[in-house]
């Protein structure tokens, strides 16, 4: 299984542009009707392969509002980025609602094949480019897609694996995130399209 096959079956930070939530659009907080939200990426610190820390959950993450919503999963793919690098889950797993699957095959995939065991090598975080779509559903959830890039990277399942090589892609997620304790969590998290 491929990093790009573990990510299709899951997936996934703090911009605040003139198509963002808190830039004049209503229902920034719940309660509100639904209204959608179509942001540009921003630049955005990703791990790298000197860290040795989990990436925190930025301010702007914090809360219940579609900018909040969006500045969460940005920081998701901050954490899957982390875990790829680390092989740790620990902490994007605790950002994951318990029923997530995709979620879980990310997390299970990457703590046997990640960077630090020499399971990865390349250009393998994946990039936020775009965030579009975000709006509320029943539930209080919150679904949407976004556009993701990963470089041209190398997986091997065990030292002697032959190795298998993925071409840099671009890709739609579909993300639905999910309340809990005045914060956002990923509720599922699915490959779109290519």
């Amino acid at each position: 299984m491929t990093l790009a096959c573990a990510g299709a079956a899951l997936l996934l930070l703090p911009a605040c542009s003139s198509g963002s939530p808190e830039a004049g659009r209503p229902n920034t907080t719940p309660g509100g009707t639904a209204t959608s939200t179509h942001t540009q990426a921003t630049s955005t610190p990703t791990p790298t392969a000197a860290s040795t820390s989990a990436p925190e959950r930025p301010q702007a993450a914090e809360g219940l509002s579609l900018a909040a919503a969006e500045a969460f999963y940005r920081h998701y793919v901050d954490l899957m980025n982390y875990a790829a690098q680390s092989g740790k889950t620990t902490e994007l797993l605790a950002a994951s609602e318990a029923g997530c699957e995709g979620c879980k095959e990310y997390a299970d995939f990457v703590a046997k094949v990640n960077v630090a065991n020499g399971g990865i090598s390349g250009d393998y975080q994946e990039k936020v480019k775009e965030v579009s779509d975000l709006s509320r559903g029943d539930g209080g959830r919150v679904g949407g897609t976004a556009m993701v890039s990963v470089g041209s990277y190398t997986t091997k399942s065990s030292p002697t694996a032959k190795p298998s090589v993925s071409k840099a892609a671009e890709y739609t997620e579909e993300i639905a995130l999910s309340p809990s304790d005045s914060n956002w969590v990923m509720y599922e998290i699915q490959l779109g399209s290519r």
